[in-house]
């Protein structure tokens, strides 16, 4: 987002009364170890409370997972993994505290998180200075990881600390707008964003691409997210005559938008990126969001046998809350801390070295493994290999795949 979707939540997974047990409370270190090993936390920042928790829960549930398992395998002989959650709120500022208090603790050797591009900004330089390797499973931003010239051909690895298992905006909002166009049929768009920064990088590109393609974008606008009044762009969509809207933002707001333009009487589908695609979205746009679409990095989880595990080992692990979009991604980001932190250990000796967070870091750059979301590696700027992507469409009360690939694939 993400900030940008993942995983898809099953039907099952999503239907299901789970309970939570063995993970710690927020704000605290589950208690997932050991006694006898050396302690390594794995930290995660998302928003835990709030409009996006749905989202924010199931990165730390799913990170959570990730080291439980690395201990009952004894993945890393000799050290037993933690987990410290912290809640962000989806607020910069509170991002950026949390970067300082998790670099204090000497025990942490990675960061998974946090959910929105906006929270990791704060947090880049924090982290980056103390050499802790940062993993997003949800940003989505180009710019985190190329620079602020990124969309001139100017990139710059600004941060060597940042890494992220999820595709970036730069190929998300393109691969939506040669989906619409190509595929769905619709010339005419009018284009929305919230203003923030995985929002309105997200529309951009999207509007880049369908203008390139032939697409006419009859309007444009913004809206204030923390309103729930969107009457008046409401009644711009009405008299543009698009034939859809591409929405750069999250559910929150996403939903309630969706809802009035059908109540308007403007009945076409709103289209948004990873930041909507959860089944909260669907509740909140109600029954005229069906044939609303969404995309999001990676395949569904149906395609995947690897992830068809991962759901298997998280409802049995008995979290209450789903996985969600990033669900996947958050796993698979922990895992290459893990995976790191057995690298550094495998080169000295079997134990932790005394710069851990260095060797960790220069270690998270080149792991390579088989994920819950495919192959997992990282490029020269730290993004993700894998540029996976799939459109999904509102039918009933879910989300239904409708299509996968790369873009310009």
């Amino acid at each position: 987002m993400r900030q940008r979707s993942l995983i898809a939540v099953t039907a099952a997974l999503a239907a299901g009364a789970l309970t939570l047990t063995a993970c710690g409370s927020r704000g605290d270190k589950a208690d997932t170890a050991d006694s006898g090993d050396t302690t390594v936390v794995i930290g995660v920042d998302a928003p835990l409370t709030g409009d996006l928790s749905a989202l924010g829960l199931g990165i730390k549930n799913s990170a959570d997972l990730a080291a439980k398992q690395a201990n009952e395998k004894k993945y890393v002989k000799g050290v037993t993994f933690k987990i410290q959650a912290l809640d962000d709120q989806a607020q910069a500022s509170s991002g950026q505290q949390n970067a300082t208090k998790l670099v204090a603790d000497k025990d942490v050797l990675g960061v998974v998180g946090p959910l929105n591009s906006s929270v990791s900004e704060s947090m880049q330089k924090v982290f980056d200075d103390a050499k802790l390797a940062q993993i997003s499973p949800a940003n989505t931003s180009p710019s985190l990881s190329q620079g602020p010239k990124w969309a001139t051909g100017e990139k710059t690895r600004t941060y060597k600390s940042y890494f992220r298992t999820a595709t970036t905006d730069a190929i998300q909002g393109p691969f939506a707008a040669q989906y619409l166009f190509n595929k769905a049929g619709k010339k005419k768009v009018f284009v929305i964003d919230d203003k923030k920064t995985y929002g309105s990088g997200l529309a951009g590109t999207f509007k880049g691409e369908f203008t390139k393609l032939g697409g006419q974008v009859v309007g444009e606008g913004h809206i204030d997210p923390e309103s729930k009044d969107f009457s008046a762009i409401v009644t711009q969509v009405k008299s543009a005559g698009a034939d859809v809207v591409y929405y750069g933002g999250e559910y929150p707001a996403a939903g309630p938008l969706s809802k009035q333009i059908k109540a308007s009487g403007t009945n076409i589908p709103l289209i948004g990126g990873d930041g909507i695609y959860d089944k909260k979205y669907i509740e909140l746009a109600g029954a005229g969001a069906a044939g609303d679409l969404a995309t999001s990095v990676g395949a569904p989880v149906e395609s995947l046998p690897s992830a068809k595990d991962f759901v298997a080992n998280y409802t049995k692990a008995g979290y209450k809350e789903p996985f969600s979009a990033y669900g996947g991604y958050s796993y698979d980001s922990a895992w290459a801390i893990i995976e790191a932190v057995k690298a550094a250990v495998d080169a000295n000796d079997g134990k932790l070295p005394a710069d851990a967070r260095a060797k960790v870091l220069t270690a998270v750059q080149g792991v390579s493994f088989d994920g819950v979301t495919g192959k997992v590696s990282f490029d020269e700027f730290g993004d993700a290999t894998n540029k996976q992507l799939t459109v999904y469409k509102v039918e009933g009360t879910e989300w239904k795949s409708v299509e996968s690939g790369t873009f310009g694939g």
